[in-house]
């Protein structure tokens, strides 16, 4: 009997050693990484990024120990609430995409709150207004968000026109032009949304804009395009759009130059020239407002609210031209009949 207690006390006590021995190590395994190293790490998490990944990239910069005891922590919330009780503050983890600041004195808890909580690093991004498509493109490309190529080709996307209810043929003039809170890399599918869905919130502000068709709305939009590339003063934009509305019932000509700036710099790749000249508005062209009545096919700028307003508020007047006076404050003079107008033969593009 005794000899059997022996063997049992032996035993109890080499199974505990051993798991005493296991948990050390665990214990070890799961410390921060360093006590004294508070330089933060920049850690970069892309849309869609697995558990088990986010763990191997912790482990690669060297702010935690064990990547797989990491990974079933994560799944296993409770083991770091019974580890951490003060430092755990939920345990719905969601770990989100984005780039955060750690450093290596961060325990497992201080970890996944950090992740989860969408306190991460972004990236300021200005649009002006009455840019294109393209020009948009570039500086979000050059902002390291996404490339020019991927977004343009998603701005002509089918799937997502038809998702917004767009009738064109692609996403000019619905991009609302705004300062943008973006993250390196992110999804341009993102990021047309939020540029998307910040157009449709803006135009919700505008009472005359409110329960129009998608095509009826389309047309405002191509008009507000227009009027955002000719005006530089904001109370004439309501003037400016008088003018081609006035035009438009009448089907007579825009005569706009941003149409015929259009179809040199986007649909024919040309540098943004000093001056529109006579030939140029010649161009055979659905987009040149010089040949062709009416507005053009597609917006050709993404208008602000200015622009917008005034395409949905136009002036009452009986104008129907207009002329820069001013070309370096941008002011312009209305008239009523031709006599009273005076053309130009070399006439000035609105430089933003």
């Amino acid at each position: 009997m005794k000899k059997t207690l022996k063997i049992f006390l032996s035993a109890f006590i080499f199974l505990f050693l051993i798991i005493a021995v296991i948990l050390l190590l665990l214990f070890h395994q799961i410390k921060p990484l360093s006590s004294t190293n508070k330089e933060d790490v920049r850690v970069e998490i892309e849309y869609g990024t697995s558990i088990y990944t986010i763990s191997q990239i912790l482990k690669e910069k060297k702010l935690i120990r064990n990547q797989k005891l990491f990974y079933y922590a994560v799944r296993y919330p409770k083991i770091i609430s019974f580890l951490y009780p003060e430092d755990f503050s939920s345990e719905n983890i969601e770990l989100k995409s984005g780039i955060y600041h750690l450093n290596p004195t961060m325990n497992y808890a201080e970890i996944v709150n950090a992740l989860s909580s969408g306190m991460q690093e972004y990236i300021k991004v200005s649009i002006p207004e009455g840019l294109t498509i393209s020009k948009i493109g570039e500086i979000l490309e050059e902002n390291g968000i996404c490339s020019k190529a991927d977004f343009k080709a998603l701005c002509y996307d089918e799937n997502i026109l038809f998702g917004y209810d767009i009738p064109g043929p692609s996403l000019e003039g619905f991009l609302f032009p705004d300062t943008y809170f973006f993250t390196s890399n992110m999804k341009v599918q993102s990021v047309i949304d939020m540029m998307v869905s910040n157009f449709f919130d803006k135009v919700s502000t505008i009472e005359a804009l409110n329960g129009l068709s998608a095509e009826e709305l389309y047309y405002k939009v191509k008009l507000a395009s227009i009027v955002e590339r000719e005006y530089r003063i904001a109370d004439e934009a309501p003037l400016i759009a008088s003018v081609f509305v006035n035009r438009l019932k009448y089907n007579i000509g825009l005569y706009s130059c941003a149409t015929v700036e259009y179809i040199l710099t986007e649909i024919e790749g040309r540098p943004h020239p000093e001056r529109i000249l006579i030939e140029d508005t010649k161009i055979d062209s659905p987009y040149n407002t010089y040949k062709y009545a009416g507005l053009p096919p597609t917006p050709i700028s993404n208008p602000g609210m200015v622009a917008l307003d005034a395409a949905a508020n136009p002036a009452k007047t009986k104008y129907y031209f207009f002329q820069i006076v001013d070309p370096q404050e941008g002011r312009h003079v209305f008239t009523t009949t031709f006599d009273e107008h005076i053309e130009s033969h070399n006439l000035y593009t609105k430089k933003r």
